[in-house]
């Protein structure tokens, strides 16, 4: 379809479907907005007669497994209804141009730019360029083309704006050239391949999959090269749930030490045994050296080993609470994943400046409105500054954000939902 067609196809209700899958009826009046918007942006830069079609992929949340993936561990994840979207037409070059809304257009001709260049990491160019190299690895067909996006994947919220934006580059050449037929597991794993070898960043696999697979996923990654993902039949909103991401306005400036401490003071442990990473060791070996480890790691480095054993068993019982539905059980892993989180893995404020612990005020607030309520709440993502994860009842979720917003400003509390859908066409 044409751009106004296009256009026409959503305000007539032929999306209608999948964007009430993707973001519950009462935001489809303003999705329906949103990507007439972009429609609109992608017509006046490229041209209006251009043949398009619009995509989405979800921003992520990490549920369970805090700072367990890049030592071997398990994860639960889900995908949000925050998203990047994206307008595209192909091109009958090797040339694919893209402008993200607030950002200059990266403009790369695969035909060229097609191994890694030192010179352009950590540029989104080196992104699209790291998945068409990826594609074409795999023996899928790539080609040209130009696109608009937009994303409410908001940036230092532990949501995974990057992963979403991979994601995006592979979910668009998937539908363009191979007919959909790519795997969306398959397209996470050249994200990160994008990352690691084109874009300069030695990231796990946990955002891109959470990403694009969609709905409630687990994912272990005792082999790196063939993690073993199984998504999880849950419905939160179903449930009566609301998933809040509260961000605190935390400064993540010079925090780089602290995130890199926890893999690190991880993986000493493990080389006390003479291992790379903790999943190949044993935690009862662990706990008997113990009196040798403090002595040459640290006591620390001790407690976030064992915090990423235990947080190993409780990913394991929330996978199987999600599946009987068992409500109780899950929000009990939940908060003592929470408080592992904070006691053991001490991933809740940086010891450069403790008279700033915005997660920590975040997560007190939580407990004192949510006190007596069936809930559960616990810092997200890297953690040190940032946001916190709360599951609240529905009929309590305007109240949590007025009760939010009121202490951390204005539009703090986000209410969310676990979308059913990853990386996918919408029209």
């Amino acid at each position: 379809m044409k751009t106004n067609e296009l256009i026409k196809a959503i305000n007539e209700g032929k999306a209608d479907e999948m964007l009430l899958a993707l973001y519950g009826e009462e935001d489809i009046a303003a999705q329906k907005i949103r990507y007439i918007k972009a429609i609109e942006s992608f017509a006046e830069l490229y041209g209006a007669e251009r043949e398009v079609s619009a995509y989405s992929v979800a921003g992520r949340t990490e549920i369970s497994g805090n700072h367990t993936d890049h030592n071997y561990g398990k994860v639960v994840a889900g995908s949000l209804n925050l998203d990047i979207i994206a307008v595209a037409s192909p091109r009958e070059d090797s040339v694919i141009r893209v402008k993200s809304e607030g950002f200059d257009e990266d403009v790369v001709d695969f035909e060229v730019y097609n191994a890694p260049d030192a010179s352009k990491y950590t540029s989104s160019a080196s992104i699209i360029a790291g998945m068409c190299a990826g594609m074409k690895k795999n023996g899928h067909s790539i080609g040209g083309f130009d696109a608009y996006t937009t994303s409410n994947v908001l940036k230092g919220s532990g949501i995974s704006s990057s992963a979403a934006f991979e994601d995006m580059i592979g979910n668009i050449l998937n539908h363009l050239y191979n007919d959909g037929k790519v795997d969306n597991v398959e397209i996470a794993m050249l994200s990160q391949y994008a990352e690691n070898v084109f874009f300069g960043k030695p990231c796990g696999l946990m955002d891109q999959v959470a990403c694009a697979a969609g709905g409630v996923v687990s994912i272990d990654f005792a082999d790196p090269t063939a993690p073993v993902i199984e998504k999880i039949d849950f419905d939160l909103s179903g449930a009566g749930y609301n998933l809040c991401i509260v961000n605190t306005g935390g400064n993540h400036a010079d925090l780089g030490e602290d995130y890199a401490s926890v893999p690190s003071e991880m993986k000493s442990v493990a080389e006390f045994f003479g291992k790379k990473v903790l999943r190949e060791t044993d935690e009862e070996e662990v706990v008997k050296a113990i009196p040798a480890l403090r002595e040459k790691v640290g006591d620390r480095a001790i407690m976030r080993a064992l915090h990423f054993f235990n947080e190993n068993r409780r990913v394991d019982r929330i996978k199987a609470a999600l599946k009987k539905g068992d409500i109780d059980e899950f929000f009990a892993d939940i908060l003592e994943s929470g408080r592992s989180s904070f006691c053991y893995l001490q991933n809740v404020f940086t010891t450069k400046n403790v008279s700033e612990q915005g997660v920590s005020l975040a997560l007190l607030l939580a407990d004192k409105y949510l006190s007596g309520k069936k809930a559960a709440f616990r810092v997200h993502g890297g953690g040190f500054a940032g946001t916190i994860q709360a599951f609240v009842p529905s009929e309590d979720a305007e109240g949590f954000r007025a009760y939010m917003d009121s202490a951390l400003g204005e539009g703090s509390c986000l209410i969310l939902r676990i979308r059913p859908y990853g990386a996918v066409k919408v029209i």
